[in-house]
């Protein structure tokens, strides 16, 4: 039996079968959410979205999702700031949040109670934050104290001037990923000993390495020294402005010679202060 001749395009190649009306409404709808769903992961997690009052009791409450949680906090954060006493309704929540297992939240937490010196109340809550584990959450508080004029964390503040160290957390052989001069963020992973993780707790420029690398480690040794955060320094020549004492002056000239105008600038300020007192 003779074939019929198969159907050709302009270009002389084979026309095939046209789609159905189906298959345009898969591709199509395979189309619209490889670009929604990335959207809205991201505006559902944008912090810059404004809350509305409903939504930022709801976000507060949400114990399952820290970072609704700490989208709340800085929005409430922000109201504080601008002296808006609307963010008193959401006081309670947030001394109650000085005690979440979160170490971020309660980071968060530490910082935003220092937005209302006005509120005593934060101050003791602050006061148990200089014992938290976590070096960032003890900074944090530290700096909100210096806020109230409280200078319970002064020596909290001293050692943000100061290069950190990042020790073994283990026992083994270590081997690093980062090389001096790096900077790493708190939570950095610069190291491996054996099998095990080596993270900094503190932001800061890798100053030197105390250790060979691939070299035998104790558990507590410390493997490498970090230079003090630029950042940090900055908030710490603030805070000290406020309840430094003279003592501190030595700690604060190393920073008139800085790099960073804004640090030299703070340093200057701030010695001035504390060489009056």
């Amino acid at each position: 039996m003779e074939q019929m001749p198969q159907e050709t395009s302009w270009s002389g190649r084979p026309v095939g079968k046209r789609p159905s009306r189906r298959a345009y409404l898969l591709i199509t709808g395979i189309a619209v959410a490889m670009v929604a769903l990335p959207f809205w992961f991201w505006y559902d997690s944008w912090f810059g979205r404004r809350l509305t009052d409903a939504a930022m009791e709801e976000y507060l409450a949400n114990e399952q999702r820290p970072r609704r949680m700490q989208q709340a906090l800085v929005q409430i954060g922000e109201k504080m700031a601008r002296s808006d006493r609307s963010a008193r309704r959401y006081y309670p929540r947030i001394a109650e949040l000085a005690g979440h297992s979160n170490p971020e939240l309660r980071q968060s937490v530490a910082w935003i109670m220092g937005q209302d010196r006005t509120h005593e109340p934060f101050r003791a809550a602050l006061h148990g934050l200089l014992k938290d584990e976590v070096p960032l959450v003890r900074r944090n508080a530290a700096l909100a104290l210096a806020a109230f004029r409280d200078d319970a964390g002064v020596d909290e503040i001293r050692a943000m001037l100061e290069p950190s160290e990042v020790k073994a957390p283990r026992s083994g052989r270590v081997k690093f990923r980062l090389q001096e001069g790096e900077y790493t963020n708190a939570g950095t992973l610069v190291a491996r000993i054996d099998d095990a993780e080596v993270r900094c707790e503190l932001p800061g420029a890798i100053r030197s390495r105390l250790v060979p690398d691939e070299s035998a480690v104790d558990a507590g040794q410390p493997l490498m020294e970090l230079a003090a955060d630029d950042q940090h320094a900055w908030e710490a020549l603030r805070a000290l402005f406020l309840v430094g004492r003279r003592e501190d002056a030595d700690a604060v000239r190393r920073f008139l010679r800085n790099p960073n105008d804004q640090i030299q600038q703070q340093a200057q300020l701030t010695l001035r202060r504390l060489e009056s007192r």
